[in-house]
């Protein structure tokens, strides 16, 4: 059960985060920008698994949270110009 809400704080943080870089008119709030940072996390891990494999045994990828901000940027543009 903590790792759901674990998961959902670093949602949170990322999705902020991305929020912050790319500011624009949507008005998401705090349930919607956790999922952006969540489904940001699993666009930036395939994007690392593309270049790179983490080390045997590795919980995270070394660049985990970078590109955790990369995929929810790269989300909240698809959502900016196609869904809105």
């Amino acid at each position: 059960m903590l790792h759901y809400l674990w998961m959902f704080i670093v949602g949170v943080v990322v999705g902020a985060i991305a929020r912050f870089i790319m500011p624009g008119s949507e008005h998401l709030g705090l349930l919607m920008t956790g999922v952006l940072g969540i489904a940001g996390s699993f666009v930036g891990g395939f994007i690392a698994r593309l270049f790179s494999q983490p080390a045997d045994g590795a919980i995270v990828h070394p660049a985990g949270l970078i590109l955790s901000v990369v995929g929810a940027l790269i989300l909240l543009y698809v959502w900016n110009h196609f869904v809105h």
